[in-house]
């Protein structure tokens, strides 16, 4: 593994501390959304609604949020209707629990909550840690509120006295043994969702509808022989939700002016993308519409500027593991620390292609970060990204990327202190061009 110095070492620490901050800001995916525009806002971005007018504003600088998916750009003064746009494209959900219709459940003296389960988690991972509540709510009179609790739930594991083969064969029923307990009582007398509407500042008889994820309460910490290692939850995929607003925010006073820089931040990629705020749905080809419909482009300019567009896919990938190390590749085995990984996958399950390769290497040669590769063991199945629904929902040349993790779907992941920040320094040279 190289050794970083000192000065680059410490900018690492400070970056993944950011994380931290950013990751507890965002403990459902319109959290992160709305992290992601008031970050943005912060740094001189103008905000603009979907039901608005987008007029044109060379040098000018949007926020949209739509659920919990944000879409952000930069148009340089010299914009024309047909200049390309550069895409880092990333998603805001995570695997976890989400609240079932008729949510305040329990029995034998406890208060439970109902959750279904959401995406692919980790399910042994979830037990023994302290839970939060977090997502929308959604008033009598139509308007939404974000809410999140503190520490408010746990899935207490069985001790080992009532099950003396727990650790032969710890297997969770996916539906009697994953509902957690947040209190002592009757279910008559209690309601989980006044909890939330606590939190947010809301009358829970007002409740009409509600979106709501659990997340892992405890913040992102640093540790390790150096403070080599960042232990997290949500960081697939905020952990590329957050180097692209880093880049964006660094690079925007100062972009090449032959490209549009836009980070692009996708909901629902764990359950398929096949949503409105989701990477198959419309949301980026909308968006792209109207940005170049502003700049005075027409169709034949549209595809011009596609044709010379790339988007960067930027999600987790597997880090080799020292227990397990025949679920790898024998020998492509990326590791932390050692830099942001290229995926690449000849089914296409990731986009990566030749010339994708040669941009992504440049890129990070432009950054001073080295890069690894990574592909998965033949009789391991692959995963996939927002990268390969993008590159056909538009045609835009896309690359697979991300870094290198373990406990991937964990409800705290392991990542490399030097590895997110070295992503969010690639990020950047690609949006300055």
């Amino acid at each position: 593994m190289p050794s970083p110095t000192a000065s680059a070492a410490a900018e690492a620490l400070h970056h993944a501390d950011d994380l931290a901050d950013f990751v507890a800001a965002s403990p459902s995916s319109f959290h992160a959304a709305a992290e992601v525009a008031r970050r943005l806002e912060g740094a001189g971005f103008t905000r603009v609604d979907e039901d608005g007018s987008w007029p044109a504003q060379p040098g000018g600088r949007f926020v949209v949020v739509r659920d919990g998916a944000a879409i952000a750009w930069v148009v340089p003064a010299t914009a024309t209707a047909a200049t390309p746009v550069r895409v880092f494209g990333a998603h805001s959900d995570s695997p976890g629990f989400k609240l079932k219709p008729k949510p305040t459940t329990g029995r034998l003296g406890w208060l439970q909550a109902a959750v279904e389960i959401y995406g692919g988690p980790l399910l042994n991972s979830w037990l023994d840690r302290e839970l939060r509540l977090a997502g929308r709510l959604v008033l009598d009179d139509g308007t939404t509120v974000l809410a999140a609790t503190g520490a408010l739930l746990r899935l207490p594991q069985l001790a080992i006295h009532l099950d003396r083969e727990a650790n032969d064969h710890l297997a969770l029923d996916k539906q009697s043994q994953t509902q957690p307990v947040w209190g002592l009582g009757s279910v008559e007398s209690a309601d989980i969702l006044a909890e939330l509407a606590a939190e947010a500042g809301v009358d829970a008889a007002r409740i009409r509808g509600y979106d709501i994820v659990t997340a892992d309460a405890a913040r992102g910490a640093s540790f390790g022989r150096d403070g080599v290692f960042f232990a997290s939850g949500r960081l697939d995929d905020l952990a590329s939700v957050h180097a692209g607003v880093v880049a964006l925010e660094r690079a925007a006073s100062d972009l090449a002016a032959d490209h549009i820089a836009m980070l692009a931040v996708f909901d629902h990629e764990e359950v398929g993308s096949g949503t409105r705020s989701g990477a198959a749905g419309p949301f980026l080809a909308d968006v792209l519409e109207r940005l170049w419909l502003s700049l005075g482009a027409d169709r034949e300019q549209q595809l011009q500027a596609l044709a010379a567009s790339w988007c960067v896919s930027s999600d987790v990938g597997h880090s080799i593991h020292p227990n397990y190390a025949e679920k790898h590749d024998p020998v492509v085995q990326p590791v932390l620390g050692s830099g942001p990984i290229l995926k690449i996958n000849a089914n296409q399950r990731y986009a990566t292609d030749a010339v994708g390769a040669a941009a992504w290497n440049g890129w990070c040669a432009a950054a001073g970060v080295t890069s690894q590769e990574f592909v998965s063991n033949n009789a391991v199945p692959c995963g996939s990204t927002i990268g390969p629904i993008t590159a056909t929902r538009l045609g835009i040349r896309t690359v697979d990327v991300g870094i290198p993790i373990l406990s991937m779907h964990s409800a705290r992941e392991l990542a490399g202190v030097s590895d997110l920040w070295d992503l969010a320094r690639v990020a950047e040279a690609f949006f300055r061009g």
